[in-house]
């Protein structure tokens, strides 16, 4: 365990983070009043997402591995890390849409059906809860993974 607690404190970090944006977007009214530019602005997560990530793998790097990381060390941890954020992920899908924004699904439908987007059942469908905390967890593993790589490169002990 001991050797995974810097991969540990950075998802309770970066889990914060998630409940710290979605308040954000919250009272901003991204989640009712301009719902329609949701999609746009929660994509900027990504930007202190990426930043999450360096830090990580800097920390590890200097701490764990005493200033030399190979690409392979870094990305087993940006591994690792993104294996633990999306076991969090539910807990904090659970959190946002039950406690943050309970009204979510409700608005991004109600916009959707009015854009005529979608139809009320492939809205229903898509936007629940039990969806999110899937979509969110395999996203957020998979994101992660491509970054922990991307990051490794950058921040591996040059030879």
């Amino acid at each position: 365990m001991k050797n995974y607690s810097i991969e540990i404190k950075w998802a309770i970090r970066f889990t914060l983070l998630t409940l710290a944006w979605a308040i954000g977007e919250k009272f901003t009214g991204l989640h009712d009043e301009y719902i329609a530019d949701y999609a746009l602005y929660t994509n900027l997560f990504g930007l202190p997402a990426l930043l999450f990530f360096v830090l990580a793998l800097k920390e590890k790097k200097k701490y764990f591995f005493n200033g030399t990381m190979t690409w392979t060390q870094g990305f087993v941890s940006g591994v690792i890390l993104s294996f633990i954020i999306a076991l969090f992920t539910p807990i904090t899908q659970y959190v946002i849409y039950i406690s943050i924004t309970p009204h979510f699904f409700d608005n991004i439908i109600a916009y959707k059906l009015k854009s005529g987007y979608m139809t009320v059942e492939v809205a229903q469908q898509y936007f629940n809860l039990q969806t999110y905390m899937l979509q969110t967890s395999f996203s957020n593993l998979s994101m992660g993974i491509i970054t922990g790589a991307l990051v490794s490169l950058f921040i591996k002990t040059k030879k």
